[in-house]
């Protein structure tokens, strides 16, 4: 049996790597790309890329006939093929701004990780312009997402492929596909088939063609329903079809022969395919829907790509497609042969197992936390991941289906535990694995989905914690503007929703923003407000390191005398909450505003005393930049004897540090996002 590719029309197999008919369109196709375009005639240079519109029903092998027509074409391109997909097999646009971003990632082209829709689209026009590239643009629903994504650029070529027309775009050349021509449809036959079942009763094969209308996917499940049935003639099938009359179209008609002969446990878990977030299926997904082993369920996947009912998708890790054709076709079985409550359990079944199999993948990069370690010794064997690349490998190539995952958990507009937990542990994970840089345009877009679902819902704790969120990726992604308008919009919805946290995290940050744009009046003025809320809750732990950014902020602008009280002032609170690590910090801090100051003889009992204390909390790196602090300071007090020794203390301190660690293991650490931030924080449910 030959798995298909590329296709539900299935007129492109990968065991033969040769495509079937369409041989009038594709060279139809060829020769619009040679003839002149309307602007051409009329005198006027082009000003945009050509457009080659491919419409048809899906399952009509459009999209295999696009990938024929831009293989034949590639050469003459030399800045490349670029690919983006513009609908998910349910029929659900995908966003203009995530398709010019993966476009842009494909062409290696940063931009912003917030930037809005047309900010992104702006980017990818420009990055196209001086570029003769070619562009496949499939599954289209409307002519605005093509319309969006074109280069202006008369050297570049799109190919789209729709369901229908795109009216809007001017100068597009069509072309509709029909049904297979009887000798290719007799061939694509034949491959799952063999070619004598085909020989010797040709009427009866043609009678087959005849009843499926040539539409390819209907001829790939009748060739996989005679493929799993070595004995049954081609006549049979087509007798079969024929009873069923003429209702409904080929596909649906040669779906339910195919549907109706599966055993009852496969049929359930085929409707239920309907539920996968993208349409994909990876064996844990369908796993959880039917509840069944992991093992049993690849067995039954693997079946139905041999029946062509699922693609398999080419990957490092077992993974399928629900061809868009069929999509309706099983959401209309599950929507009549399972109940509602069924459909909820099964889909809160599958949310669950993602969740875990997202802790998973997360604790297995923090083997060096016994509380992680024994997390992960206490989940099934199932859904744990062997070493920290694979459950990487595992997040890359599910990220479509998680991030579809995630949209679908609020689609009704709810935000319940399940979908908390799902959002939660979908960003945890993806920083774990890589780094907030990377990772910060797919954030974005998941606490923009709890954004839009709070301030829908009216719910201004959720609304809060997800400004919170998007405010702190514009923060570290250099977004700081931005980030000082979400974090007051944050401070408003926290206080109408009566939440302390927010608040107080909400006016510490306003405060760090204008920190970070120079306004250390601002700052101080808001690091004060978030102060007295501490002092008020008695939180000492954040009344004392709060006292530290106030000392900093007054560091940054000079006022050398307000620094050293409030780091005294830190010290104090430190001292009494027993933080022996930061009380070391918090005097290094304060000799470094001594030296400042100009007291050179101060800044050198407190670093001597500094020392001390960071010696105590085993923090060697400190430790060593005390010792420099303090060679630089007796050098400038003129006893340059006493400024070796403490450089060579710090040398030997390091030296010892360096040793200590293993060959390989040091690398640079991406910023990492606030374990808070990463929290849809009105969550009550565990971590």
């Amino acid at each position: 049996m030959t798995d298909q590719a590329v296709d539900a029309g299935g007129v492109r197999l990968s065991g033969e790597g040769r495509f079937l008919g369409r041989t009038r369109e594709l060279k139809e196709l060829l020769a619009d790309i040679e003839r002149a375009g309307l602007d051409t005639l009329s005198g006027k240079k082009a000003p945009r890329a050509r457009v080659l519109l491919i419409a048809g029903r899906p399952g009509s092998g459009r999209t295999a006939l696009a990938e024929e027509l831009v293989q034949a074409v590639a050469d003459r391109y030399d800045d490349g093929l670029l690919r983006a997909r513009l609908s998910e097999p349910d029929g659900t646009p995908v966003p203009v701004g995530n398709s010019a971003r993966e476009l842009l990632t494909a062409l290696d082209v940063a931009a912003p990780a917030g930037a809005a829709e047309d900010d992104l689209t702006a980017v990818l026009r420009e990055a196209l312009a001086d570029r003769r590239s070619l562009l496949l643009l499939d599954d289209a629903v409307a002519a605005e997402q093509v319309d969006a994504l074109l280069p202006d650029a008369p050297e570049c070529l799109v190919v789209a492929v729709s369901g229908g027309p795109l009216t809007g775009i001017a100068d597009v050349r069509p072309c509709t596909l029909g049904g297979l021509d009887t000798k290719a449809a007799l061939e694509l036959l034949s491959r799952h088939t063999g070619s004598v079942r085909i020989t010797v009763d040709p009427r009866a094969a043609e009678g087959l063609v005849e009843e499926c209308q040539g539409h390819p996917a209907a001829l790939m499940l009748a060739g996989g329903w005679l493929a799993a049935r070595p004995k049954a003639a081609v006549a049979d099938l087509a007798k079969h079809l024929h009873t069923e009359g003429d209702e409904g179209s080929p596909l649906s008609r040669v779906f339910k022969l195919v549907y109706t002969s599966l055993p009852a446990p496969a049929a359930r878990i085929l409707r239920l395919l309907s539920l996968a977030p993208a349409g994909l299926v990876d064996p844990h997904t369908a796993s959880a829907l039917a509840g069944c082993s992991v093992s049993g369920a690849r067995s039954t996947l693997d079946d139905f790509v041999a029946l062509g009912l699922l693609h398999a998708v080419e990957s490092p890790l077992p993974q399928y497609e629900v061809p868009g054709c069929l999509y309706p076709l099983l959401k209309a079985l599950a929507d009549t042969q399972d109940r509602p409550a069924e459909l909820q359990l099964a889909r809160a079944r599958m949310l669950e197992r993602t969740v875990r199999l997202l802790q998973s993948s997360r604790a297995i990069t923090e083997t060096d936390s016994p509380d992680a370690r024994e997390k992960l010794q206490g989940m099934p064997p199932s859904v744990r991941f062997p070493n920290p690349r694979a459950a990487e490998d595992w997040l890359r190539v599910r990220r479509p289906a998680l991030l579809a995952a995630a949209r679908h958990a609020v689609a009704d507009g709810e935000l319940d535990t399940l979908a908390r937990r799902l959002m939660s542990q979908l960003v945890r994970a993806m920083v774990a694995h890589f780094g907030m840089k990377a990772a910060a345009p797919d954030l974005y877009d998941i606490h923009g989905l709890v954004l839009d679902v709070a301030e829908r819902r009216a719910l201004p704790r959720e609304r809060a914690a997800a400004l919170l969120n998007l405010a702190d990726l514009d923060a570290q992604t250099g977004r700081t503007r931005e980030a000082l308008a979400r974090y007051r919009s944050a401070l408003d919805a926290g206080r109408e929703a009566n939440d302390p946290y927010a608040t107080g995290r909400a006016m510490e940050s306003v405060g760090g923003a204008h920190l970070e744009l120079g306004d250390y009046d601002r700052a101080a003025d808001w690091f004060g407000r978030a102060l007295a809320q501490r002092l008020a809750r008695d939180e000492r732990a954040e009344v004392a390191r709060l006292y530290g950014r106030i000392a900093a902020t007054h560091t940054y602008a000079g006022r050398y005398g307000e620094a050293v009280r409030n780091w005294r002032a830190a010290l104090s609170g430190h001292r009494k909450n027993g933080d022996v690590a930061a009380h070391a910090r918090a005097l290094s801090e304060l000799a470094r505003v001594q030296e400042y100051a100009g007291h050179p003889e101060e800044c050198l009992r407190t670093c001597q005393e500094a020392v001390e204390w960071a010696r105590r909390a085993e923090d060697v790196r400190l430790q060593a930049a005390l010792q420099l602090r303090l060679a630089d300071t007796l050098d400038r007090l003129g006893d340059p004897a006493a400024a070796q020794l403490h450089r060579g203390a710090a040398e030997r301190l390091l030296g010892e540090e360096e040793s200590e660690e293993e060959p390989g293991s040091q690398q640079v650490d991406e910023p990492k996002q606030d374990a808070d931030a990463c929290e849809i924080r009105s969550t009550s449910a565990e971590d």
